[in-house]
């Protein structure tokens, strides 16, 4: 194997992922993910199965209109149904409907499934693979063929298994992926089998054969292992979800799978400025699908390269070596000495330059504001996925944050009402309304204001309470508006009592930002982050005028 092969990453976070049991996405969060993942620079992100249900339809209709920069998107469906004609079969329609240039249709390997769970015969589900992937090819579109239960079929009935790959390859399928969706083999299987495939694509000679790709399940608590193997039989795709998001245990955690590949084994994957972003990137999915991270995930968990006391410490300031696998960084990850005052400080720095900010690397402002950092990270503050936040707190450090606004308090009322024509008295059969109003006490230039409106719920009244305040003196708040809001409890344990994360997204039609709040109360949490969102965005707003005049001066 050579140090430069070119391995593709297929990521299928945003439909295999998302079946994950408690996991549930938005349109706006598909294409947050899709975005990172572009910038991660993932080369193939599925999006999801266009037709099973609307948001995946939005989602692709969205990216048509503001592509990726990029990855190819990648529409999912299945064949055409059992002795239908493939120009009558919405599925199908649906996913060309999606206007990708890759489609990854999938089809049954295994004898047991194509008897019992499609009730056909063998043959038509030969003809199905056939007929399906031949008509997405003559519209057009290249083919990926992921072979459901492939594994499994090919022990149950290696020939028929053989034939389904037959059927896709004639039908034009420049992939063929083998699936281990039950997530029951064993790495030596998966080589065995992987192996024989490859064997018998040489005997055929084709001119153009079609590559191999892996897609595993992590049932067995092998889905990365099994996955590696067959990178190490020559397959050229290998399918999985950061984090190992997915259905019962999950997919093959691309956070794992990408640096073995890429630094245990030397296939190229991603660039290497890319991979050190690559904790940074499973920090930002977990949030926006709001699941706590696994602090203890190898290579992107907050404790991978986290040394407590004694020995190990003493031996890592010596040679980092002597107790890590890895350079940290290498996949943006740190290094985490409790009696060093450096762990961490690189990163500070790398978020200041992105920032446009200078921080001195010596001076005290630098380890104070680490320090901060690391204190609000303690109360349970997250700014990976709230690079606002983190953005406002550093220029406070470093004397840059302008005075726009003061906000001294607020009261919010929240009250549940009959639907009009309802009647007076509501009962469980007869559903209730609720609205919110908000009060706000604001100064600007020294000005004390005090106002109030409705929402449709506590969020939306502290915010239209905000701008009806501060709109007269920064009318550009009509510019961006709140496109998200997400809440987490850190410490259930402690019941009603636990501290509430808030995170807010703000828009303004071409850029996001999001900001983070904290409290034990959920409306103080949802205030902080909302005022902190709009600050930032009339903080930006202004910088861009500033730059434009510069511009036009110069």
């Amino acid at each position: 194997m050579s140090q430069n092969t070119q391995l593709w990453i297929y990521d299928t976070t945003l439909r295999d992922g998302a079946q994950r049991e408690g996991l549930s996405l938005s349109v706006e969060d598909k294409l947050n993910i899709a975005r990172r993942l572009d910038d991660l620079g993932i080369p193939f992100i599925e999006g999801g199965w266009p037709g099973a249900n609307p948001k995946d339809g939005q989602f692709f209709s969205q990216l048509q209109q503001h592509p990726l920069r990029q990855a190819e998107v990648v529409a999912f469906c299945s064949t055409r149904r059992p002795h239908m004609p493939v120009t009558e079969d919405v599925t199908l329609a649906a996913a060309l409907a999606a206007r990708t240039n890759w489609l990854t249709l999938f089809g049954k390997s295994w004898d047991l499934h194509v008897t019992e769970g499609l009730k056909t015969e063998l043959n038509e589900n030969l003809s199905m693979i056939y007929d399906s992937i031949a008509y997405l090819r003559r519209q057009g579109r290249r083919v990926i063929y992921d072979a459901e239960h492939w594994f499994d079929g090919y022990v149950s009935n290696p020939t028929y298994a053989v034939q389904t790959l037959e059927a896709a390859l004639r039908a034009g399928a420049e992939w063929l992926v083998l699936c281990d969706t039950n997530g029951g083999m064993l790495p030596h299987q998966i080589t065995e089998i992987v192996r024989t495939v490859g064997q018998w694509l040489a005997t055929l000679n084709l001119k153009n054969p079609p590559q191999l790709g892996i897609h595993t399940h992590n049932d067995g608590d092998l889905a990365v292992a099994n996955s590696l193997t067959a990178a190490l039989e020559g397959v050229t795709m290998v399918q999985g979800t950061i984090n190992g998001y997915g259905e019962r245990c999950g997919n093959a955690n691309l956070c794992s799978l990408i640096p073995n590949l890429q630094l245990k084994l030397g296939y190229n994957c991603l660039p290497a400025e890319k991979l050190a972003t690559l904790a940074e990137t499973s920090r930002y999915v977990s949030e926006i699908v709001n699941l706590a991270p696994n602090e203890h995930a190898p290579y992107v968990g907050l404790s991978a390269f986290a040394h407590k006391g004694g020995i190990h410490v003493s031996a890592v300031e010596r040679n980092p070596k002597t107790y890590e696998h890895i350079e940290p960084t290498a996949v943006g990850n740190l290094r985490r000495i409790v009696i060093s005052d450096q762990a961490g400080l690189s990163n500070v720095m790398a978020k200041a330059r992105s920032f446009g900010l200078k921080l001195d690397r010596t001076s005290p402002t630098s380890r104070q504001l680490l320090h901060r950092l690391k204190s609000l990270e303690d109360e349970g503050y997250q700014f990976e996925a709230a690079e606002a936040s983190f953005e406002l707190l550093m220029r406070e450090a470093l004397g840059q944050r302008p005075k726009m606004f003061d906000v001294y308090g607020f009261q919010v009322h929240c009250e549940r009402m009959p639907y009009a024509g309802s009647g007076v008295n509501c009962s469980p059969e007869d559903p209730a309304g609720s609205s919110s109003l908000a009060t706000v006490k604001v100064s600007v230039d020294g000005k004390i204001l005090l106002h109030a409106a409705e929402g449709n719920g506590p969020v939306e009244a502290l915010d239209h309470a905000l701008r009806k305040a501060l709109e007269r003196f920064y009318p550009e708040l009509e510019r961006f508006y709140l496109t998200d809001y997400k809440v987490r409890i850190l410490d259930s344990a402690s019941g009603t009592a636990a501290k509430t994360r808030v995170l807010v997204e703000f828009g303004d039609g071409e850029h996001r930002w999001t900001t983070v709040g904290l409290s034990p109360n959920i409306l103080e949490a949802s205030y902080k982050a909302v005022v902190e969102g709009l600050e930032y965005g009339l903080l930006k707003l202004r910088s861009e005028v500033k730059a434009k005049l510069v511009a036009c001066q110069s």
